[in-house]
């Protein structure tokens, strides 16, 4: 193989690859460290109970984020607080359309200001702030393990 035939291939292979491999709403905790290499975070801590474990990572910006999954390995839930907004498409994934159409569907509702709260039944989002100081949190009811309560994702 030529080296030219190498370049084009792995460049055809980085772009066919899903950004859905990252550790997301829904998807595979065998990713969280995919997640903190494409974010360029630390791994501030890992905390683990009988019910769950989260990661908690932070960006170079000063993002903290959470991702908490159950003992099957599903991230069930995910949260983040900082002076940036996250990358939302990467934190909800396979919900992020799920979450825009509802945003959009709730903007004749609410003010342009204050907490955006999203609750379809499948997908609960809490997003607040102002400049400098963002946070928020999104789970999937329908995953998470038994016995955890919703509260335990902040």
């Amino acid at each position: 193989m030529t080296r030219r035939t190498f370049v084009a291939t792995a460049v055809v292979a980085l772009l066919v690859i899903p950004t859905s491999t990252f550790a997301s709403l829904g998807g595979s905790v065998s990713t969280v460290e995919a997640d903190r290499v494409q974010m360029r975070a630390a791994q501030l801590r890992i905390m683990r109970t009988s019910s769950y474990t989260f990661h908690e990572l932070q960006s170079p910006a000063g993002v903290t984020i959470r991702e908490y999954y159950g003992p099957a390995g599903t991230v069930f839930g995910v949260a983040w607080e900082g002076p940036w907004p996250p990358d939302m498409r990467q934190l909800l994934g396979q919900y992020f359309d799920q979450f825009q159409r509802a945003n959009e569907a709730s903007r004749s509702t609410r003010r342009a200001r204050g907490v955006l709260v999203v609750n379809d039944g499948s997908l609960v989002v809490q997003i607040s702030g102002h400049t400098r100081s963002f946070s928020g949190f999104a789970y999937a009811p329908g995953l998470l393990p038994q016995g955890v309560q919703p509260g335990v994702i902040r």
